[in-house]
């Protein structure tokens, strides 16, 4: 099979590491990619933007699946403009059509989706600016800390959790009035404040049948202890110790099978990703969010672990008959360090010089923030985040123990990790 990637992160770069592994592929086209991906495929440009140059190029080059990495083309309705189209509604998308990317597109449709359908999530209410007093009120009646989301996509930036109810009500007028985070934040969602252990947990669905995925925990601030800013991730754990068989029962039957069955009541046919952001809150699990990929930095920890054929799982996504294919997962556990730029995620510079020593080879290097260099023939980092190191372990120290050896050596200037990852699972 010829398959297209859209995508250029580490998620992107895990995928089709995997990918290139099957038997079933011919080639692999990744859009625009980065350095990682261009030494298991090809590195080409489209504009995923220009519906003709997509089409031009599936044609030309015997395009026999679409796999779509960042959550923006679904909401914007990539899968329904194959589906429109006499040309290519016979080429499978992996990634949902516009309805149901709006569980990531939309936090207000993703919260009253989970009311409808009974899965347990924080009580919440909407606001935008015809009844902004109305949501000042709301917070009063809240305990801290408080937490908004801007209703649309905000490039993982616009979820604010404040700690106090003057800086909540300050949140919320710039969110809303002076629309802080552009369109994404005219309505803005107030969360009952959830305390617990957050996770992720994913499935591939085909429609009507689908297969679990390894857990995993992500790391989003930048500073040790879970300090400072919010960043795309600074690394992530798989699986999670406490989702054991009786917790992931749990989020099966009260989370992922009303999901997939509200989904089809919808008549929204999802084929693709559910990633299940969830909270363990004593012992019961909750849904934080959904998104509707795959997760990034998550992915560098998870697709290692699947030892079965992702195409061949891709393909059952297409086909329907996803609960026919195999999937093995190697027991073992993984830990993804993500290496960043220099005063991410605030400004910094790109264009630095990459050193990966070739000791590197007892760890999975998965390239994000990267660009391979032709006059130089130099790897230099392109982005904020810029390479994640996954490593294997039998127990979560010694995945990271490796990790953070080679974490150690591969060099570029201003290069910043974190150096806590796991511990809150440790201990």
């Amino acid at each position: 099979m010829n398959i297209l990637l859209l995508g250029s992160g580490g998620r992107e770069h895990a995928i089709a590491w995997k990918l290139a592994q099957s038997d079933l592929l011919k080639k692999l086209y990744t859009s625009p990619g980065n350095a990682g991906t261009s030494q298991v495929g090809e590195n080409v440009d489209i504009n995923i933007k220009d519906f003709y140059a997509v089409k031009n190029f599936i044609i030309e080059n015997k395009i026999n699946m679409v796999v779509v990495g960042p959550e923006a083309p679904l909401v914007d309705g990539f899968h329904d403009n194959f589906l429109q189209d006499d040309v290519l509604k016979n080429i499978p998308v992996i990634g949902p059509v516009k309805a149901g990317a709006m569980l990531e597109g939309s936090k207000d449709f993703a919260n009253n989706f989970m009311k409808k359908y009974h899965i347990p999530t924080a009580d919440f209410q909407t606001f935008q600016k015809d009844n902004l007093p109305e949501g000042i009120h709301y917070l009063e009646s809240l305990k801290p800390p408080y937490v908004l989301k801007a209703d649309g996509l905000a490039a993982g930036k616009g979820v604010v959790i404040c700690e106090s109810l003057e800086e909540a009500k300050r949140e919320l007028r710039e969110m809303i009035a002076d629309e802080k985070f552009g369109k994404a934040s005219q309505k803005v969602v107030i969360e009952k404040f959830l305390s617990g252990i957050e996770l992720s947990v994913f499935v591939l669905a085909d429609g009507n049948s689908y297969k679990i995925l390894p857990s995993a925990k992500d790391y989003k601030r930048i500073g040790e202890k879970d300090t400072g800013l919010n960043t795309g991730g600074m690394g992530s754990i798989s699986p999670v110790p406490f989702a054991d068989e009786n917790f992931m029962a749990k989020v099966e039957e009260r989370i992922i099978k009303p999901t997939i069955k509200g989904l089809q009541i919808e008549n929204i046919i999802y084929k693709g990703f559910i990633f299940f952001g969830l909270i363990n809150v004593g012992g019961d699990p909750f849904v934080i969010e959904y998104n509707v990929r795959m997760g990034d930095p998550e992915a560098e920890s998870v697709i290692p672990r699947i030892t079965s054929d992702l195409l061949e799982l891709f393909i059952g996504v297409a086909e329907g008959n996803i609960d026919e294919k195999e999937l093995v997962v190697d027991p073992r556990s993984t830990a993804a360090v993500f290496l960043v730029s220099g005063g991410y995620p605030g400004a910094y510079e790109k264009g630095k010089i990459i050193s990966i020593p070739g000791k590197t080879n007892n760890s999975l290097i998965f390239h994000a923030g990267t660009t391979y260099d032709v006059q130089t023939e130099k790897i230099l980092t392109n982005g904020g985040r810029v390479i994640a190191v996954c490593s294997f372990g039998e127990t979560i120290q010694e995945a990271l123990d490796q990790s953070y050896q080679n974490s150690n050596i591969i060099d570029f200037e201003g290069k910043y990790y974190r150096k806590d990852l796991g511990q809150d699972l440790l201990t």
